[in-house]
């Protein structure tokens, strides 16, 4: 399997304290506030609303956000609601006039950090910034913990928040995802930003091996327990004491040795194959599939109890054609790689090549990815890859990006269909649900030719 390396590109490499959104329509008060927090080492980004906040968020990605609380359109208390919806665990801190503080007061009770009261003190701000870093800040690792995972995709970064949040804990993590989208890496970026980065990280891909040979793998053997057994043998599970071991494919795991794995989860202890003495260990389990595993549970494949220890924290990686943004970032880095392997000259795509890369639907994710610029590398006669050779590698597969109109129709049927079936083909219902009154809902529905009747149980 090739490993792929890949990298995070941030929005400022030189703010180590953290990054802080500013909002106030004051633009006084921003600029004072920016000045202050800038030179105690902090990046900041000053908006002066908060619909302008909720765009910068995905984008800018801090780790805290002050806020006035008075705002026309929006105000501090909104914006603060829709971050918790958004981007549970970001702290939120409070600019308030004297006259609020009540107001503020109950804000504070619905979630956000704190607030402080203007004129702001300078001390006070410095204090407060402070202490929600140590909530909502960096992980404090001695190295880039994210460093290979490419993205500016705002999902990818969603999902290195919520990545960063429960590395602090033990909390056992599943990742979901296609193949090739890059479920290992996330598991050893988890693993060095907590406190375990300095004890083993070991991977074991359970589909990988015979159902015998993986219960020896896992939970370690005695001398003679089976015939070719002519040592004992430490598991895995002792080999990663203290550290992180992760169950790749995890849904193709036997059913024996789900029942065994029950067990190791919840005593904390394993018992090497053929020994009668349990042996205690401290690994933290971090799990992944590209499968179903509640459609597993049904069909019995899939044991309940061990779904639910496993499952404590579900982070699902999106496809790379939902994060298309990336495919350049990507094809960048390949050809940078592929040059210092091969100790040739760095190759280019032309720019209609890179259309059709980025157009492409990618099934295998990142990992096909890969595998076609370094075919593509081989293949091209001289320095620019052309068009012509992406079409040929992609085969038939190759297609365009849909116009703008295609893709807001598609979104808007998409959208439409699923209220309808949330109510069950309730007009009315799926009306105030999209905030539209009846008549205009009922012309939505006619020009994307849906019929509420088809949604209504039978």
């Amino acid at each position: 399997m090739v490993q792929i390396h890949s990298r995070v590109f941030r929005q400022d490499n030189d703010a180590p304290r953290g990054r802080i959104l500013l909002v106030d329509d004051d633009p006084g008060l921003l600029r004072l506030l920016s000045i202050r927090l800038r030179a105690e080492g902090y990046d900041v980004e000053a908006v002066e609303s908060a619909s302008a906040a909720l765009g910068a968020l995905p984008r800018y990605r801090p780790d805290l956000v002050i806020t006035d609380l008075r705002m026309e359109h929006m105000d501090g208390i909104g914006l603060l609601k829709e971050i918790q919806r958004q981007w549970p665990g970001l702290c939120v801190l409070l600019l308030t006039a004297h006259g609020t503080i009540p107001d503020a007061v109950e804000a504070t009770q619905s979630g956000a950090f704190g607030f402080l009261t203007k004129p702001v003190d300078k001390q006070q701000l410095l204090d407060a910034v402070e202490r929600a870093m140590k909530i909502s800040g960096l992980p404090k690792t001695d190295e880039d913990w994210n460093a290979e995972i490419i993205t500016r995709s705002p999902i990818m970064q969603e999902c290195l928040q919520q990545a960063r949040m429960v590395a602090r804990s033990d909390a056992r993590v599943l990742i979901t995802g296609e193949s090739g989208t890059g479920k290992e890496l996330l598991a050893r970026a988890i693993h060095r930003a907590s406190d375990r980065k300095d004890k083993p990280f070991v991977a074991i891909n359970c589909s990988a091996m015979a159902e015998n040979l993986l219960e020896s793998e896992l939970f370690g053997h005695e001398k003679g327990a089976f015939t070719g057994a002519t040592r004992s043998h430490k598991g895995l599970f002792q080999a990663a004491h203290g550290g992180t071991l992760l169950l790749d494919e995890i849904g193709d795991m036997p059913m024996r040795l789900q029942v065994k794995l029950l067990r190791v989860l919840q005593e904390q202890q394993v018992r090497p194959v053929g020994s009668t003495e349990p042996v205690k260990i401290d690994t933290r389990v971090i799990s992944a599939t590209h499968q179903d595993l509640n459609d597993l549970m049904i069909k019995g494949a899939f044991r309940e109890d061990l779904y639910y220890r496993l499952n404590v924290v579900n982070i699902h990686l999106p496809p790379l054609r939902q994060r298309r943004e990336d495919v350049p970032l990507l094809v960048d880095y390949f050809l940078e790689q592929i040059a210092a392997e091969s100790g040739q000259e760095r190759k280019v795509y032309s720019p209609e090549a890179v259309e059709l890369l980025v157009a492409h639907q990618w099934p295998g994710n990142v990992r096909q990815l890969y595998n076609v610029v370094r075919q593509n590398v081989a293949l091209s006669p001289g320095r620019v890859i052309t068009a012509d050779l992406v079409r040929s590698s992609l085969g038939e597969q190759a297609s365009s990006l849909p116009s703008f109109s295609e893709a807001r129709d598609e979104f808007t049927r998409n959208y439409l269909s699923q209220l309808l079936q949330i109510t069950g083909g309730n007009v009315s219902q799926a009306a105030r649900l999209a905030k539209r009154n009846r008549t205009d809902f009922y012309k939505l529905l006619a020009r994307h030719q849906l019929n509420p009747d088809q949604f209504k149980s039978r």
